[in-house]
């Protein structure tokens, strides 16, 4: 799922922005004391929209947790800073301007080694360097925004692409191979890391991955990631853990403005709106949030007209608004966890299924339902729609 990591709104930077005047220079203003350089690191574990078809959600869980651990331990031997909650297959580090390029390469390939030799999935790479902010433990910027998406869409598991301000902080004759990948209008050249120097000198961390798990949930993890075969302790872990719920995933639409810093600042003014949205509807409802990050909401019920009833709540107080939304509906069962700083989140194919009707393929302003949830909600017009995602068949309703 395509998601911004980070987990909390910048509240102050939100408030001062819409009780004043609302131009560029205000909004460098608020933004200049989180303006930081350096480089932005990302991964995304490929062919996962797949795999969950085939595999329980635990087994899913152990198999992207070995990879994380290893981008973990190398980056931060080489003083990388892990970037928000883990709790999906995607990461995020931030490295300091001290970090030397070459240094920085040889580790990710020496990270692709690793992940290649012992685990079960492979990742893609992304690496830029330049000036972004740094707000509720998150990055944000327009370059911090393109080397994410440039590495959910377009890498391929087992590479590693860097951008033309990488290569540019490469010393002269330097070893590493790169070959031209394509372009960006925000980033500029992109180059695929085809070899290099490894590194041999990197102490592996005792220091876990902001793992977003509670302690017994997290050594039963490592349990199972060590005996994967064992299909009756997954099953064991499964009912200890998983619940069935219906999950409800809204993102709501950005916003284009003269500049990226207003632009930043009205679409953090509109997470603070969906957030408001969703605390005053589930009052009336028997919902759940799991969490608010950038431009979604995901919360979960335990009855699917309930679940309906809210989506279409919540798409008419948004449009009071102003504000157009599109939102995905899928059932099935998740793994719900409170996060060590407060908050939650969730795993599970619905999540998956819900993002790829809504984001990848659906309208602003629409509502989509899946196979499993339509049976569950009547008198309602819906229209049926077949697609493929992510190499998976979906059968959704869209209304």
């Amino acid at each position: 799922m395509a998601q911004d990591i980070t987990g909390g709104l910048p509240l102050q930077v939100i408030g001062q922005w819409v009780s004043g005047v609302q131009d560029q220079e205000t909004a460098l203003r608020l933004l200049a004391p989180h303006k930081v350089s350096g480089y932005s690191v990302s991964s995304d574990t490929a062919g996962l929209t797949k795999l969950t078809r085939q595999l329980g959600l635990m087994e899913i869980l152990a198999i992207i947790n070995r990879p994380k651990e290893i981008v973990y331990e190398l980056g931060t031997a080489i003083g990388g800073q892990a970037l928000g909650i883990w709790a999906a297959d995607n990461t995020q580090m931030f490295y300091p301007p001290s970090t030397n390029a070459a240094m920085l390469l040889s580790a990710l390939l020496s990270a692709q080694d690793k992940v290649n030799q012992v685990c079960q999935v492979k990742i893609g790479l992304g690496a830029h360097y330049d000036e972004f902010y740094s707000l509720s433990g998150g990055l944000y910027g327009a370059a911090a925004d393109a080397i994410e998406e440039w590495t959910e869409d377009q890498t391929e598991g087992g590479e590693i692409v860097v951008t033309e301000g990488i290569c540019e902080r490469l010393p002269p004759g330097h070893e590493f191979t790169l070959v031209r990948r394509g372009d960006s209008p925000i980033l500029g050249a992109i180059f695929r890391v085809v070899d290099g120097p490894r590194r041999t000198d990197a102490p592996a961390t005792t220091t876990r991955y902001p793992i977003p798990y509670s302690e017994s949930f997290y050594a039963d993890l490592l349990a199972y990631q060590n005996c994967l075969g064992d299909t009756a302790l997954g099953q064991r872990l499964a009912d200890k853990y998983l619940q069935n719920k219906v999950v409800v995933y809204i993102e709501r639409e950005s916003f284009a403005a003269e500049t990226y810093e207003m632009a930043l600042c009205n679409n953090l003014s509109l997470s603070a709106i969906l957030k408001d949205t969703g605390l005053r509807l589930l009052p009336k409802a028997t919902g759940l949030e799991v969490k608010v990050a950038g431009p979604l909401g995901i919360y979960i019920f335990d009855e699917a007209g309930e679940a309906v009833k809210f989506a279409l709540a919540f798409r008419n107080s948004l449009a009071q608004e102003d504000v157009a939304c599109r939102i995905g509906i899928d059932a099935g069962p998740v793994l719900v966890f409170e996060l060590p700083t407060g908050g939650r989140d969730i795993a599970g194919m619905p999540v998956n299924i819900a993002s790829k009707m809504a984001h990848d393929k659906g309208q602003m302003g629409k509502l989509y339902l899946s196979a499993a949830v339509k049976e569950l909600v009547e008198d309602i017009p819906f229209t049926e729609l077949k697609y493929t995602v992510s190499g998976v068949e979906i059968d959704a309703y869209e209304g």
